[in-house]
């Protein structure tokens, strides 16, 4: 690491240079983040993104250098094609493949540099910015949330909180982009020394990693693994009948709320605890975790991490805050403290970030009991809101995992003229699991905790739209339950012979946009039914835009 941080110290990174990583999950990638870290500013980029997208993240960091492998890999194919689209000069080190003028090979550099001081004698404050992580959406102008070095020595420090010890084994599946893997499972057990497996390069998006997963625990020995809900669901359908687990500890699990009966089966089939805790990309990584070894709350993200300040919050329309939340009492969930972002690196982004005075807003909604553990209930921009009700989300998701065929599911809100929104629900069956959509909607609305919340509809899918990082991408489900709401409310004008496509798209300033073409109507009929469509749509409050094809 010491190495890195010289090589591009010499490389012209200055300490408020950045320089961008476009990797796989490889040993070198945690070389980087943390030399990177020591000369200038890492970024981090997610390898599956489009080069638009990784050429926006590039622009937005200000990077003067990338590194990502070399010639006849996928990045570097893309790599090549987000440069063409950058305005400033980017200098390219590669991993691997064939000497090029345009890369220098990164590793062959590395040795010629030394190990045991810095050369640049640099003293780190602090205060001063030594990573931006993008957050996890993937549309529109890119967020870059800039870590401070205080910040990452705590989460360096947190591994006391997760008690992390030096002959730990921790088997990493998880993107070293995302700061999870990054802060919780990297520079903490880094920090005391213990081991990091990783998973290949491409992680749990390998199946092969979750085909075998179970013997990679009894190959390596490992006692600790980090989880995302997604993956919990996916092992129990893995076979273990005669692989020794006896080495594990604990399970760790987050990124997104856990189903609580997922979580019962699982620590009954495998009799290892899973700790559920709780962060963010912009507070760095981990604000919250139930107790290693104290009282684990099911379902709660746990208490907050020490010298991490946590509140729920009343707000107003305008996302000022009114007043703290009594126990009990549901409200936004903000945090403050050491590991909270030193804002975005785009100022433009950090309006309405900041609540009060320096609380950050991590956008989840949720509520703290009287002996300080808190809870989620659903993110503020996925609450469903049913003719000016509130419905969560995870009420309907819930009692959809209670049965026994269910193997993922996602409620949403579908756009409805009458009601706003009407929930409905996405589900994935388990291997061989049988169960109708209908005889689904049926058991969810007998089983949520109120009648509005009965979803309208349950749509059985092959598989879930994922992010990287192996949570649900509900925008994704958003804009097919709002084309499936359109495409009914226009009906009527395609039995008149009228050819009407619509495609609703994730938006940064909307939300979802909804884009309706008209098309094999002659000049004469253009006029009326573009009013028809205008008089349809007009009923949701969903942003259109409607043009007439030729």
């Amino acid at each position: 690491m010491t190495r890195t941080a010289n090589l591009l110290q010499d490389f012209g990174l200055g300490p408020t240079d950045a320089v961008s990583l476009l990797l796989p999950n490889v040993p070198q990638m945690h070389e980087l983040l943390w030399g990177g870290s020591a000369t200038g500013v890492v970024a981090p980029i997610n390898p599956l993104l489009r080069p638009a997208q990784i050429a926006e993240i590039i622009r937005a960091a200000g990077s003067r250098v990338l590194v990502t492998t070399g010639p006849g890999t996928e990045f570097w194919e893309k790599a090549t094609i987000a440069l063409q689209l950058v305005e400033h000069p980017v200098r390219i080190l590669r991993l691997g493949g064939d000497e090029t003028s345009e890369a220098l090979d990164f590793e062959r550099l590395l040795a010629e540099y030394p190990g045991d001081h810095l050369i640049s004698a640099r003293r780190i404050s602090r205060d001063e910015v030594a990573a931006c992580f993008h957050t996890g959406g993937t549309t529109g102008d890119p967020k870059l949330a800039q870590h401070t070095h205080d910040g990452q020595l705590y989460q360096a420090w947190a591994a006391g909180t997760l008690r992390i010890e030096e002959d730990d084994v921790i088997l990493v599946g998880l993107p070293l982009f995302h700061a999870a893997a990054a802060y919780c499972w990297g520079i903490a057990p880094l920090g005391v020394g213990a081991t990091i497996v990783l998973l290949g390069p491409m992680g749990f998006r390998q199946p092969t990693v979750v085909r075998d997963f179970w013997k990679l625990i009894e190959r390596f020995r490992a006692t600790r693994v980090g989880l995302v809900p997604t993956v919990v669901s996916a092992l129990l359908n893995v076979p273990k009948e005669g692989i020794d687990l006896s080495t594990l500890r604990r399970f760790g699990c987050g990124a997104a709320p856990i189903s609580a009966e997922v979580l019962r089966a699982f620590e009954a089939w495998t009799e290892v605890p899973i700790v559920e805790g709780y962060g963010l990309t912009e507070a760095t990584a981990l604000t919250h975790c139930n107790p290693q070894d104290g009282e684990r709350r099911v379902g709660s993200i746990g208490l907050r991490c020490p010298y991490v300040s946590a509140k729920v919050f009343r707000l107003n329309a305008r996302g000022s805050e009114l007043a703290e939340c009594a126990p009990g009492e549901v409200g936004a969930l903000a945090v403050k403290g050491p590991t909270v972002m030193r804002g975005y690196r785009q100022e433009k982004h950090n309006r309405g970030v900041f609540i009060g005075e320096g609380w950050l807003d991590t956008g989840d909604l949720g509520f703290v009991d009287k002996q300080g553990y808190f809870w989620l209930t659903g993110r503020a921009k996925d609450l469903i809101i049913r003719g000016g009700h509130n419905i969560s989300p995870a009420w309907i998701e819930e009692a959809l995992y209670l049965h026994p065929a269910v193997a993922f599911a996602a409620a949403v809100g579908k756009p409805d003229a009458y009601a706003g929104e009407v929930p409905m629900a996405y589900v994935v069956l388990k291997p061989g699991g049988s169960a109708s959509a209908e005889e689904l909607r049926a058991f969810a609305a007998e089983r949520v905790p109120e009648r509005p919340a009965a979803p309208s509809e349950v749509i059985v899918v092959e598989q879930m739209p994922l992010t990287a990082v192996g949570k649900i991408f509900k925008p994704a489900l958003r804009c097919d339950a709002a084309h499936r709401a359109l495409d009914a409310a226009l009906a009527p004008l395609r039995s008149k012979r009228v050819d009407i496509r619509i495609e609703v798209v994730p938006d940064e300033r909307y939300g979802i946009v909804a884009r309706v073409t008209i098309l094999a109507a002659d000049a004469g009929a253009r006029r009326a039914i573009s009013a028809d469509v205008e008089r349809i749509l007009g009923r949701f409050a969903i942003h259109r835009e409607v043009a007439v094809g030729s």
